[in-house]
């Protein structure tokens, strides 16, 4: 956002805003989840029909490697960190890739040992996950606040020039700040899309609830503001703007002159900020695309293989080439808006407006015409149309931005506002054509939670939720 022309007070206001729509957005795309108890995968069935639910699935599989491809990348560059610190030399190795790789040679050494670190936690189930998921918050917080105190202490309790400069945004200061909000929108899309993958394991009614409303846009937040300061502050030790962490800490190797005070702090800090990145492709990519695999394929796909798999491709689209600027790295993350937000709003119209959060859950599992979401041979055509409505508009200021080329300004100012304009229009398209041609079997429910057993003390609303996951599709 920085990078973009706004001020540090600006970019912090956009997180803000970014957080707490990404926040009521998780709440509104869990609460299937909670209260139906399935997961994206099943939860697409009645929105696009038996059949038609592989598409949202594909999409999302698809967006989950470009993912993990960029957050893969990002943990090479911290192993490489890590490695430098204990061995300089390591630091300024030889780069003898040609520059067209775009990746230098300790780069990809980096990334190669992260992903055979992430390919083991991938056979780790997700319910032994929690305590080092635990381990690993801690880490990365000493090494935010670490950084933190080290970067105001430098600058005598300053927060830096950039909270003292003006906008330099060149398409206006009200464009550049919506451009931050939506594209930190459609980099939690999948995440906030996906939410119903985890909620349906609550123990308790809204019990997600107080940490996507709270928690999740609080935590947001303080680590953007965070990372505003520490850029800031950079920026005058450095002279120069260093917006990621990653390569703030081999600048702070490379200042100090590689001193063993330097180096030692340097290798810490990059721990924590390796442990994040395996944590969180493990939490938002490698268990719900290996959900939606065995969903795709459950004879030949479980959980485990459908991770491994995601783990091969997000290593070979070279995510390098994504991220190599920070507006480039910006478009991607808008780009990925473009095809979820879409989707998000036809979600949220089926389920909360048109069907009431009414389900036949049992009918979910049924792949015949016995089911009565079924629709027309498994295909509901009805959203196809809002799904492309919600996305073409966004189309021209997408491709422009990829290509770096110029279109109209009012493109460009509507792929400014990707995750919103793409919700909204299909969300209004969605009840606009459910109310002239309406789905069948509206209003219809099981009598009981066929996954949660309701004459025992796991019924629904108690402690000990009981899943039959047994007959599921997401195994």
């Amino acid at each position: 956002m920085l990078s973009y022309g706004l001020t540090a007070q600006e970019a912090i206001g956009a997180v803000v805003v970014g957080s707490v729509v990404t926040g009521l957005l998780a709440v509104s795309c869990g609460w299937m989840g909670e209260h139906h108890k399935i997961g994206f995968t099943v939860s697409s069935r009645f929105v696009w029909g038996m059949r038609g639910s592989y598409f949202p699935v594909l999409l999302r599989i698809f967006t989950a490697c470009c993912w993990t491809g960029i957050q893969g990348y990002w943990g090479g560059q911290a192993t490489r960190v890590m490695i430098g610190a204990v061995i300089p030399g390591f630091a300024h190795m030889k780069n003898t890739l040609p520059s067209s790789a775009k990746i230098a040679t300790n780069d990809l050494i980096g990334t190669i040992i992260w992903y055979l670190m992430f390919a083991m936690t991938i056979s780790v189930p997700p319910e032994r996950m929690q305590r080092p998921f635990f381990v690993t918050f801690v880490l990365f917080t000493g090494t935010a606040f670490g950084m933190l105190i080290w970067a105001v202490n430098q600058t005598g309790g300053s927060a830096g020039p950039l909270f003292h400069a003006t906008s330099t945004a060149s398409q206006g200061r009200g464009w550049a700040f919506m451009f931050g909000v939506t594209s930190l929108l459609g980099s939690w899309g999948a995440g906030t899309l996906g939410q119903s993958d985890w909620t349906r394991y609550a123990k308790r009614p809204l019990a997600p609830t107080i940490s996507q409303v709270i928690a999740a846009p609080v935590i947001i937040t303080v680590t953007a503001l965070i990372g505003i300061i520490v850029t800031s502050c950079g920026q005058e030790i450095f002279g120069t703007l260093i917006w990621n962490p990653i390569d703030m800490l081999a600048e702070i190797q490379e200042h100090y002159h590689s001193s063993p005070r330097a180096r030692a702090g340097v290798f810490f800090a990059s721990i924590g900020l390796v442990a994040s990145q395996l944590a969180i492709n493990t939490v938002l990519n490698s268990v719900s695309t290996g959900m939606d695999m065995a969903g795709l394929a459950p004879k030949y796909i479980n959980m485990r293989r459908g991770g491994y798999i995601l783990c091969v491709i997000g290593l070979a689209i070279n995510p390098w080439r994504l991220v190599a600027t920070a507006n480039k790295f910006l478009t991607v993350l808008s780009g990925f808006g473009v095809f979820l937000a879409p989707m998000t709003g036809i979600l949220l119209a089926e389920y909360l407006v048109v069907r009431k959060q009414k389900l036949r859950v049992s009918h979910l599992y049924r792949g015949d015409p016995e089911s009565i979401y079924w629709y027309w041979h498994g295909f509901n055509w009805r959203v196809l149309g809002p799904w492309v409505m919600g996305m073409w508009p966004l189309m021209p200021g997408f491709v422009a931005g990829v290509r770096g080329s110029t279109v109209a300004v009012g493109w460009t100012r509507l792929f400014n506002l990707t995750f919103l304009v793409g919700l909204a229009i299909s969300f209004a398209c969605t009840l606009v054509v459910d109310w002239m041609f309406p789905p069948p079997h509206l209003g219809e429910e099981d009598e009981y939670n066929p996954f949660v057993d309701e004459s025992e003390p796991g019924m629904e609303g108690s402690e000990e939720p009981i899943f039959m996951e047994h007959i599921t599709a997401e195994q």
